[in-house]
């Protein structure tokens, strides 16, 4: 995918997070049943880097169950940042704006056992741009860590596959777009849109293996179908 498109497509979704991020957030009161899974299997001992924290749910779920261990939540939304803030006193928590897409990720130091990254990955244009991010993430990931994120199957679903619209919209021509990319409308507080990839194990497979990485699990979960969503654990090799 072209530099430029690719700029473009970052440069509309983060548009989409300013704008719409109150909206959005107020949708996401609850974790989905796939993170409810993974959030039972980290120890409360371990240090967590949660890439694409939103509003900060994920935190407070874990709070909630007791986890003790830092927890550092990163998003380039100021609006869902906010709200993310809104944790108990006694759970060490710290949040970073910080767009994942930049090269740059200075500010998060040292290493972490585990790192998340729940429903942000498919935001994520371009295949040198995955690289680029699974290179910090594998940077950052303690040696025997784990990378744990889950990817959206939108088009498992009837209804949502109602909402993928025309690229023209945007003034963005298809040709120039990856296989699988899709343009999604939002309705809620205004009409707005945002670009999502859908990913399948052959893809990730693919990925895990030009970053360095092996997948240790992989699952599906989430929605009434019980697929809307693709778990993966990640390991170094």
């Amino acid at each position: 995918m072209k530099k430029e498109i690719i700029e473009k497509i970052v440069n509309l979704n983060s548009q989409f997070y300013q704008k719409f991020g109150e909206q959005f957030s107020a949708t996401r009161g609850r974790i989905q049943p796939g993170v409810r899974k993974i959030l039972e299997g980290i120890g409360r001992d371990l240090s967590i880097l949660d890439l694409g924290c939103g509003n900060g749910e994920f935190a407070r779920q874990l709070a909630d169950a007791g986890h003790t261990a830092p927890y550092l939540g990163v998003d380039f939304s100021l609006p869902l940042l906010k709200d993310a803030m809104q944790v108990p006193e006694h759970f060490p928590a710290n949040f970073l704006e910080l767009d994942i897409t930049s090269p740059d990720w200075s500010a998060i130091s040292g290493q972490y056992p585990v790192i998340t990254s729940f429903a942000t990955l498919h935001h994520i244009p371009g295949e040198e741009t995955r690289l680029k991010i699974l290179q910090n993430v594998y940077e950052r990931l303690a040696p025997d860590g784990q990378f744990i994120f889950s990817n959206w199957q939108f088009l498992n679903s009837e209804r949502l596959r109602k909402r993928i619209q025309s690229w023209d919209i945007v003034n963005i021509n298809e040709n120039d777009l990856d296989e699988n990319d899709y343009l999604l409308d939002w309705r809620r507080g205004g009409t707005g849109y945002r670009y999502a990839h859908q990913y399948s194990e052959e893809e990730l497979a693919h990925l895990a293996k030009m970053s360095g990485f092996k997948v240790v699990d992989s699952f599906y979960s989430d929605g009434a179908t019980g697929n809307l969503g693709l778990y993966q654990i990640w390991e170094k090799r």
